[in-house]
C-alpha cells in the first residue's frame, strides 16, 4: 500500500503561502527583513533538533558513499520548510519588535 502525501504536503505550501502573504501585506519593508531573519533563525533551531532526532548510528541498512551528504540536505530542505510554523520565529520576532519600541 503506497500512502501519497502530495495533496496533504500542497494544502500545506498553500497555508504557508496565504500565512506569509497576509504577514507581508501587514508588514513594512524593515518587518519584512526582520521576519525573514527570524525565520532563518527558526530554520537554524530546527535543523539542530532534526540533526539531534534523525542521527542514526546504527540505520537498518548500511550507509552508501555520499548518504551523509543527502542526509544533511534532507534536513536542511526540512528545516526550511518547517521553519515559520513552529513559533520561534513569531515570537522572537515579537520581542525583537517589542525591545525596538523601548
Amino acid at each position: 500500500m503506497k500512502i501519497d502525501s502530495s495533496v496533504a504536503m500542497q494544502g500545506y505550501e498553500a497555508s504557508k503561502a496565504n500565512r506569509l502573504n497576509n504577514l507581508n501585506n501587514a508588514l513594512s519593508k524593515d518587518d519584512k527583513a526582520l521576519k525573514e531573519q527570524t525565520d532563518a533563525f527558526e530554520s537554524i533551531l530546527l535543523k539542530f533538533m532534526l540533526d539531534t532526532s534523525l542521527n542514526m548510528q546504527d540505520p537498518l541498512y548500511p550507509k552508501q558513499p555520499g548518504s551523509e551528504i543527502y542526509q544533511s540536505m534532507y534536513k536542511d530542505t526540512l528545516a526550511e520548510q518547517l521553519s515559520g510554523s513552529f513559533g520561534y520565529s513569531k515570537a522572537l520576532f515579537e520581542w525583537i519588535k517589542e525591545q525596538q519600541k523601548g
